[in-house]
């Protein structure tokens, strides 16, 4: 297998560490930053359902930026 080298700021290396962490947790074996790519691109968009904590003073916000541009939509 050939390899290749990317290059990525410093937060998201370490953003990476993080999820390579938490595989390792939950697998009990070593988890590399490929492995955390790998993990994070085999997630699908149904996978975020109900993972944002959002307060209810965000949610009024989103619904009168939606209302507000539907009516400008119209």
């Amino acid at each position: 297998m050939t390899t290749k080298s990317i290059r990525i700021s410093h937060d998201i290396y370490e953003k990476l560490v993080e999820i390579a962490g938490k595989i390792q947790m939950d697998t009990k074996k070593p988890a590399s930053i490929e492995d955390a790519i790998k993990y994070l691109l085999r997630k699908k968009i149904s996978d975020l359902a109900g993972s944002w904590e959002i307060e209810d003073n965000e949610i009024k916000e989103i619904k009168e930026s939606l209302e507000k541009g539907w009516k400008n939509w119209k």
